[in-house]
């Protein structure tokens, strides 16, 4: 039986990798550090959590033992990440690692974390030029991309059949920040209205996890060194991505397109959009597993039943999460709604 052994693989994009090769047969196993991390179902259907740090050498070489078909990087982000795991990769027959789009720059050097949005003419292939690669810290919006670079280089020029996969904005079941919350948290709350900024018009190509694990099925059947862009086949605008949500929710509500970002920011504000070229994983015979509308609802419905819950496993983003606080708050909105509503008799 192929063996599998994903990095990292108690994730959101690990468990949807781990789903896809246990469906096809493969024998899986996914390091953590943490086995309450291990989804029940991925366990049930016969993948084996490993423990094992990841920043220690030692317990990665005892989890990855005398060899994998397959190997899965799904926490590579600095060239000493990559350095660490690349003695391995010669004995392995295919072996992937999860970048990032954050990588790309238009031709003014602006990348997708600046604070002036590129301007891309047209979906980005792989070929795009990239940032500088860069060696200080990857928890910045300037790092980032840098550090992923560096990363990817380490990697491509070892020799090993590594292939380097750049997503967009992921989504799936066990994401550690749900981004579609911004809209979830609307509809669980009852909201009468939706703001959009810029009219809904912004575009940030989503990518769901499911569409990545098509994608390392794809590649593990053709190993080699290569680098594929990974995003959904579709790539809708904010307004279309409110109301595919708020559909499968069951819920209506005013929709407010506003002209500026006064109101209704959302996280794929991309103005002008930023939209991923995939016709060379295409070109190799990837098959998405779905399209936006038909992949997000795994995630909508896992925050949703946590929401009922009563959030007993702490995923949802906090009340004062900053990420999240600039998206969630209602107050400038509710002054929008109550400034429209008729005076009541005896009120000026």
């Amino acid at each position: 039986m192929t063996r599998a052994l994903i990095l990292g693989g108690t994730g959101m994009i690990g468990r949807a990798i781990a789903r896809r090769l246990l469906a096809a047969g493969w024998s899986v196993e996914l390091t953590g550090r943490d086995p309450a991390r291990m989804p029940r179902d991925v366990a049930a259907a016969g993948g084996r959590f490993v423990a094992a740090d990841y920043h220690e050498a030692g317990q990665l070489k005892a989890a990855y033992g005398d060899g994998a078909d397959l190997l899965v990087d799904c926490l590579c982000y600095t060239a000493d990440d990559a350095r660490r795991v690349l003695p391995f990769l010669s004995g392995t027959r295919s072996s992937v690692m999860l970048s990032s789009k954050a990588v790309y720059v238009d031709a003014a050097g602006r990348n997708p974390n600046s604070d002036q949005a590129p301007r891309f003419d047209g979906p980005v292939p792989e070929t795009q030029p990239l940032m500088a690669p860069g060696y200080g810290d990857y928890n910045t919006r300037e790092g980032y991309g840098a550090c992923k670079v560096a990363a990817e280089r380490v990697l491509l020029d070892g020799g090993a059949p590594v292939t380097v996969i750049r997503p967009s904005k992921v989504h799936g079941e066990g994401n550690a920040r749900p981004r579609e919350w911004v809209f979830v948290k609307r509809v669980l709350d009852r909201r009468p209205a939706i703001f959009l900024a810029h009219r809904g018009t912004g575009v940030d190509h989503p990518t769901a996890a499911v569409n990545i694990a098509a994608l390392v099925e794809a590649v593990a059947a053709q190993p080699g060194p290569r680098i594929l862009n990974c995003a959904d086949p579709d790539a809708p605008d904010v307004l279309e991505m409110s109301r595919v949500i708020a559909r499968h929710l069951g819920h209506q509500w005013e929709e407010v397109l506003v002209d500026d970002d006064s109101l209704g920011q959302t996280p794929w504000d991309a103005i002008p959009p930023m939209v991923l070229d995939m016709t060379a994983a295409n070109e190799l015979g990837y098959v998405p597993a779905g399209n936006y509308a038909s992949t997000v609802t795994a995630e909508i419905d896992w925050l949703a039943a946590a929401h009922r819950a009563g959030d007993p496993g702490r995923v949802l983003p906090a009340p004062d999460d900053p990420f999240f606080a600039r998206f969630t708050g209602y107050a400038a909105e509710d002054r929008w709604l109550a400034s429209r509503r008729p005076a009541r008799p005896g009120q000026s």
